[in-house]
Protein backbone atom coordinates (compact mmCIF):
# COMPACT_ATOMS: atom_id res chain seq x y z
CA UNK A 1 0.00 0.00 0.00
CA UNK A 2 2.66 2.45 0.90
CA UNK A 3 4.61 1.82 -2.44
CA UNK A 4 1.74 2.43 -4.26
CA UNK A 5 1.07 5.72 -2.15
CA UNK A 6 5.06 6.57 -3.64
CA UNK A 7 4.25 5.71 -6.93
CA UNK A 8 1.09 8.05 -7.37
CA UNK A 9 3.23 10.61 -5.47
CA UNK A 10 5.47 10.76 -8.28
CA UNK A 11 2.96 10.96 -10.78
CA UNK A 12 1.50 13.74 -9.80
CA UNK A 13 5.04 15.06 -9.07
CA UNK A 14 5.65 14.36 -13.19
CA UNK A 15 2.20 15.71 -13.97
CA UNK A 16 2.66 18.63 -11.95
CA UNK A 17 6.28 19.64 -13.60
CA UNK A 18 4.93 19.26 -17.09
CA UNK A 19 2.53 21.55 -16.37
CA UNK A 20 4.33 23.95 -14.82
CA UNK A 21 6.89 23.50 -17.81
CA UNK A 22 4.12 23.50 -20.84
CA UNK A 23 1.53 25.57 -22.19
CA UNK A 24 -1.02 23.14 -22.56
CA UNK A 25 -4.53 25.89 -23.44
CA UNK A 26 -3.64 25.07 -27.19
CA UNK A 27 -7.19 24.81 -28.76
CA UNK A 28 -7.28 22.17 -31.58
CA UNK A 29 -10.07 23.15 -32.81
CA UNK A 30 -8.42 27.02 -33.38
CA UNK A 31 -6.14 24.54 -35.88
CA UNK A 32 -8.80 23.83 -37.55
CA UNK A 33 -10.27 26.72 -38.22
CA UNK A 34 -6.87 27.84 -39.58
CA UNK A 35 -6.72 25.10 -42.29
CA UNK A 36 -10.06 25.88 -43.01
CA UNK A 37 -8.89 29.88 -43.75
CA UNK A 38 -5.76 28.33 -45.52
CA UNK A 39 -7.58 26.03 -47.47
CA UNK A 40 -10.18 29.33 -48.92
CA UNK A 41 -7.31 31.51 -49.21
CA UNK A 42 -5.23 28.83 -51.54
CA UNK A 43 -8.90 28.81 -53.47
CA UNK A 44 -9.08 32.62 -53.94
CA UNK A 45 -5.25 32.54 -55.09
CA UNK A 46 -5.75 30.27 -57.49
CA UNK A 47 -8.57 31.81 -59.07
CA UNK A 48 -7.08 34.80 -59.36
CA UNK A 49 -3.96 33.47 -60.87
CA UNK A 50 -6.31 31.99 -63.52
CA UNK A 51 -8.47 35.12 -64.26
CA UNK A 52 -4.73 36.94 -65.07
CA UNK A 53 -4.87 34.89 -68.50
CA UNK A 54 -0.95 33.78 -68.59
CA UNK A 55 0.54 37.08 -68.30
CA UNK A 56 2.99 38.04 -65.36
CA UNK A 57 2.34 38.49 -61.85
CA UNK A 58 4.01 41.56 -60.61
CA UNK A 59 4.51 43.46 -57.76
CA UNK A 60 2.50 46.46 -58.97
CA UNK A 61 -0.09 44.20 -60.74
CA UNK A 62 -3.97 44.16 -59.15
CA UNK A 63 -3.14 40.48 -58.56
CA UNK A 64 -0.36 40.62 -56.57
CA UNK A 65 -1.91 42.65 -54.33
CA UNK A 66 -5.30 40.78 -53.90
CA UNK A 67 -3.40 37.64 -53.39
CA UNK A 68 -0.91 39.87 -50.97
CA UNK A 69 -4.76 40.53 -49.17
CA UNK A 70 -5.95 37.15 -49.14
CA UNK A 71 -2.63 35.71 -47.72
CA UNK A 72 -2.60 38.33 -45.03
CA UNK A 73 -6.31 38.27 -44.04
CA UNK A 74 -5.96 34.60 -43.70
CA UNK A 75 -2.99 35.47 -41.34
CA UNK A 76 -5.08 37.88 -39.43
CA UNK A 77 -8.32 35.55 -38.96
CA UNK A 78 -5.94 32.85 -37.87
CA UNK A 79 -4.36 34.44 -35.17
CA UNK A 80 -7.60 36.03 -34.01
CA UNK A 81 -9.26 32.71 -33.85
CA UNK A 82 -6.36 31.00 -32.21
CA UNK A 83 -6.30 33.60 -29.12
CA UNK A 84 -9.95 33.82 -28.69
CA UNK A 85 -10.01 30.17 -28.77
CA UNK A 86 -7.18 29.54 -26.56
CA UNK A 87 -8.09 32.31 -24.16
CA UNK A 88 -11.57 30.56 -23.19
CA UNK A 89 -9.51 26.82 -22.91
CA UNK A 90 -7.32 28.88 -20.50
CA UNK A 91 -10.51 30.02 -18.88
CA UNK A 92 -12.06 27.21 -18.47
CA UNK A 93 -9.23 24.87 -17.07
CA UNK A 94 -7.87 27.55 -14.70
CA UNK A 95 -4.68 28.39 -16.19
CA UNK A 96 -3.34 31.88 -17.34
CA UNK A 97 -3.03 32.54 -20.81
CA UNK A 98 0.21 34.65 -20.59
CA UNK A 99 2.30 32.98 -18.40
CA UNK A 100 5.99 32.48 -17.76
CA UNK A 101 5.63 29.68 -20.30
CA UNK A 102 3.37 30.80 -22.69
CA UNK A 103 5.58 33.52 -23.43
CA UNK A 104 8.95 31.20 -23.70
CA UNK A 105 6.42 29.47 -26.30
CA UNK A 106 6.15 32.65 -28.29
CA UNK A 107 8.86 34.04 -28.45
CA UNK A 108 10.51 30.30 -29.64
CA UNK A 109 7.75 30.68 -32.20
CA UNK A 110 8.57 34.19 -33.69
CA UNK A 111 11.92 34.05 -34.00
CA UNK A 112 12.50 31.60 -37.15
CA UNK A 113 8.85 33.08 -37.74
CA UNK A 114 10.06 36.57 -38.36
CA UNK A 115 13.29 35.59 -39.59
CA UNK A 116 11.58 33.87 -42.51
CA UNK A 117 9.16 36.87 -43.14
CA UNK A 118 12.29 38.74 -43.43
CA UNK A 119 13.63 36.29 -45.46
CA UNK A 120 10.50 35.77 -47.66
CA UNK A 121 10.47 39.64 -48.37
CA UNK A 122 13.78 39.84 -49.73
CA UNK A 123 13.00 36.52 -52.21
CA UNK A 124 10.37 39.09 -53.10
CA UNK A 125 12.56 42.14 -53.50
CA UNK A 126 14.88 40.20 -55.80
CA UNK A 127 11.94 38.08 -57.57
CA UNK A 128 12.47 34.75 -56.79
CA UNK A 129 8.94 34.04 -56.72
CA UNK A 130 8.71 30.65 -56.72
CA UNK A 131 10.72 30.12 -53.34
CA UNK A 132 8.56 32.54 -51.49
CA UNK A 133 5.92 29.58 -51.14
CA UNK A 134 8.66 26.67 -50.00
CA UNK A 135 10.53 29.66 -47.39
CA UNK A 136 6.86 30.55 -45.50
CA UNK A 137 6.37 26.48 -45.38
CA UNK A 138 10.10 25.57 -43.95
CA UNK A 139 9.72 28.67 -41.23
CA UNK A 140 6.82 27.99 -39.90
CA UNK A 141 7.41 24.68 -39.84
CA UNK A 142 10.96 25.18 -38.06
CA UNK A 143 8.29 27.52 -35.45
CA UNK A 144 6.49 25.39 -34.51
CA UNK A 145 9.65 22.79 -33.77
CA UNK A 146 11.32 25.34 -32.00
CA UNK A 147 7.96 26.18 -29.91
CA UNK A 148 6.91 22.84 -29.02
CA UNK A 149 9.40 22.32 -26.47
CA UNK A 150 7.09 24.68 -24.14
CA UNK A 151 3.43 23.21 -25.40
CA UNK A 152 2.78 20.11 -26.81
CA UNK A 153 4.60 17.48 -28.27
CA UNK A 154 1.86 17.12 -31.29
CA UNK A 155 3.21 20.71 -32.55
CA UNK A 156 6.48 18.89 -33.25
CA UNK A 157 4.85 16.75 -35.47
CA UNK A 158 3.24 19.14 -37.47
CA UNK A 159 6.00 21.34 -37.69
CA UNK A 160 8.51 18.41 -39.45
CA UNK A 161 5.83 17.88 -41.35
CA UNK A 162 5.16 21.15 -42.77
CA UNK A 163 9.05 21.72 -43.32
CA UNK A 164 9.05 18.26 -45.01
CA UNK A 165 6.91 19.72 -47.58
CA UNK A 166 8.40 23.06 -47.55
CA UNK A 167 11.74 21.39 -49.18
CA UNK A 168 9.23 19.48 -51.69
CA UNK A 169 7.82 22.35 -52.68
CA UNK A 170 11.55 23.97 -53.36
CA UNK A 171 12.26 20.82 -54.86
CA UNK A 172 9.16 20.33 -57.10
CA UNK A 173 8.92 23.03 -59.47
CA UNK A 174 5.44 24.23 -60.67
CA UNK A 175 3.01 23.55 -57.23
CA UNK A 176 4.12 25.89 -54.70
CA UNK A 177 0.33 26.82 -53.91
CA UNK A 178 -0.94 23.03 -53.91
CA UNK A 179 1.82 22.23 -51.74
CA UNK A 180 1.23 25.69 -49.36
CA UNK A 181 -2.40 24.65 -48.80
CA UNK A 182 -1.06 20.69 -48.12
CA UNK A 183 1.04 22.19 -45.38
CA UNK A 184 -0.96 25.83 -44.06
CA UNK A 185 -4.45 24.15 -44.83
CA UNK A 186 -4.55 20.04 -44.59
CA UNK A 187 -1.87 19.48 -42.00
CA UNK A 188 -3.59 22.35 -39.69
CA UNK A 189 -6.66 20.83 -39.99
CA UNK A 190 -5.42 16.83 -39.73
CA UNK A 191 -3.02 17.91 -36.76
CA UNK A 192 -5.66 20.37 -35.15
CA UNK A 193 -8.15 17.28 -35.03
CA UNK A 194 -5.84 14.57 -33.27
CA UNK A 195 -5.46 17.61 -30.78
CA UNK A 196 -8.39 18.13 -30.42
CA UNK A 197 -9.70 14.67 -29.63
CA UNK A 198 -6.75 13.78 -27.70
CA UNK A 199 -6.73 17.20 -25.41
CA UNK A 200 -9.91 19.68 -25.93
CA UNK A 201 -13.00 16.51 -25.56
CA UNK A 202 -11.16 15.04 -22.22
Amino acid sequence: MVERNYLKDIQDIKSMMDKSSQFISLSGLSGILAGIYALVGAYIAKMLLASNRGYEVTLESDTFKWILTTAFSVLVLSLATAFIMTYFKAKKENEKIWNSTSKRMTVNFLIPLVTGGIFSLILLDRKYYELIGPATLIFYGLSCINASKYTLRDVRYLGITVVILGLLSAAVYGYTLEFWALGFGLCHIIYGSIMHFKYDRK
